[in-house]
């Protein structure tokens, strides 16, 4: 590929993220995206990172909500090997029923060249767990050892299906799509993310050619190590970097709006025409990702402006996310909450002077047991971390807590976080307002929290009060201002 540099080449071409969901819904994402009519057939001067379909990544993986174990899953569980290679056949039979689905209207010749390639890959990884559950049987070879690389390896197989099938469709409708595999499947080489994607895209002419790559790239170190599921924004990120993107643009299965329309309903709650990467930050917090925060920090330094779309509205220009947009007047441009939070309150009177030798061994033991802190709050003696975790890995960190402070008073309590965000809160009497509109609704305030940069207020609240609060706080802080009218006129 030519220097992305050039100023030939520089900033013409834009680079597209497409979600699970929307890729398992192909004609809709060939119609509104590959193939828009707005485009007037140029089709061109774009590259395109696709993620695995809806639900495989669950069934190599666990499930990224509910945690029920995948293929990964059951093989890290060395007590249950059986129950890996059932779930092994399960996950080859749903890929090959996708396979018929997407290429029904296809010669068969061609399904069976996506079939193939998908049972290569299926036969190479069955054979690796196999090897190293048998390797691991003898005492000198731990299981552990090897866990990260089976996943980053069982995690590649989802986005391989997804981009190969994508690639040869595309050039069953006159496309001249390229499959760019990034997986490192046959590579001998262990190279850096950006030394992979830059080997890879060499030679590729974006005027005539059209880049799709596989969400996850293999690297020195490994992707997942620090990205985990996030590891498809990740290789987005890069390849626009790398290559020098006019834009980045994410496709989902919907609008980045003032608040989640299931709740709030769909004639209250309006897209969010801009905002900012600080905002974009606040959002990943809560789960809600636009765009993974270290995925985001390659664009905002290297100003790519970032734009989410809804797959099924193509004509909506959707969300424009850059590095120094500021609202024209201070507003709650979007609501939004977590579920599924425990706060975990650690106390003791011994604390006080003492609070950092307490707050560095409580972050150790919920970095130990892979917990997300969302938030906390301290006093002189008490500490109290908000966690996004399943009960499982709060009752491990309670424990621990409970051996390394005898004295001390552990206390769990399941709650939610409901956010007001903007580019700039810096709004007169916002939190009195606030606090009148969830006590109109009956919600009680647990706790509170804003920081000096002013782009976010969040509250801690009972969980069985989510969605009132989330319904209270919209209609008070962005209905009644006609959902920020500098939001409207960006």
């Amino acid at each position: 590929m030519t220097d992305p540099n050039a100023s030939s080449n520089a900033r013409e071409h834009t680079v597209e993220k497409i979600g699970g969901t929307s890729m398992s819904q192909f004609d809709a994402v060939r119609q509104n995206i590959f193939m828009n009519p707005a485009l007037n057939g140029e089709y061109y001067q774009r590259i395109f990172v696709v993620s695995a379909y809806s639900g495989i990544t669950n069934m190599l993986l666990e499930h990224k909500k509910t945690g029920q174990p995948g293929v990964y899953a059951l093989f890290s569980d060395a007590e249950e090997q059986q129950s890996w290679r059932d779930a092994f056949a399960a996950l080859r039979a749903r890929m090959l029923e996708i396979n018929g689905e997407l290429f029904a209207p296809h010669p068969k010749s061609e399904c069976k060249l996506a079939d193939d390639f998908i049972l290569d890959r299926l036969s190479d990884a069955e054979s690796v767990l196999e090897d190293v559950s048998s390797l691991c049987q003898h005492g000198h070879f731990a299981l552990s050892d090897y866990l990260l690389t089976v996943r980053e390896m069982l995690a590649s197989l989802g986005e391989m299906h997804s981009a190969f099938n994508t690639a040869k469709l595309l050039q069953l409708h006159g496309i001249n799509a390229r499959f760019v595999d990034l997986s490192g499947w046959a590579s001998t080489k262990h190279l850096s993310l950006d030394d992979n994607i830059s080997k890879a895209f060499e030679g590729i002419d974006l005027s005539q050619e059209l880049p799709i790559a596989t969400g996850y790239s293999h690297c020195e170190g490994g992707l997942m190590a620090i990205f985990d599921r996030g590891y498809s924004e990740m290789t987005f990120s890069r390849i626009a970097v790398l290559t020098g993107a006019r834009e980045a643009i994410i496709h989902k299965e919907f609008h980045l709006s003032s608040a989640d329309p299931g709740i709030v309903g769909e004639s209250k709650a309006v897209p969010i025409g801009r905002t900012n990467y600080d905002v974009a930050d606040q959002l990943a917090n809560l789960g809600m990702e636009a765009i993974h925060p270290r995925a985001a920090k390659g664009l905002r330094q290297n100003n790519i402006h970032l734009r989410v779309k809804n797959t099924f509205e193509p004509e909506h220009g959707g969300t424009l996310i850059t590095r120094d947009y500021v609202s024209d007047s201070a507003c709650v441009e979007i609501i939004a909450g977590r579920q599924g939070v425990y706060a975990i309150e650690l106390f003791d009177q011994d604390m006080v002077g003492d609070l950092s030798h307490y707050e560095k061994q409580f972050l150790a033991q919920i970095t130990r047991y892979k917990g997300q802190v969302i938030n906390k709050d301290l006093n002189a003696n008490t500490i109290t971390h908000y966690l996004s975790a399943n009960l499982k890995t709060v009752k491990r960190i309670q424990t621990q807590l409970n051996e390394l402070f005898p004295g001390a008073e552990i206390n769990v309590r399941k709650v939610c976080i409901v956010s007001a965000i903007g580019s700039d809160l810096k709004i007169p009497g916002m939190l009195a307002r606030t606090a009148k509109a969830l006590a109109d609704n009956g919600v009680d305030i647990l706790g509170v929290h804003q920081c000096m940069r002013q782009v976010d207020m969040q509250f801690v609240l009972d969980e069985d009060d989510y969605e009132k609060a989330i319904r209270a706080m919209h209609e008070k802080l962005v209905e009644v201002y006609n959902h920020g009218r500098a939001i409207k006129l960006a």
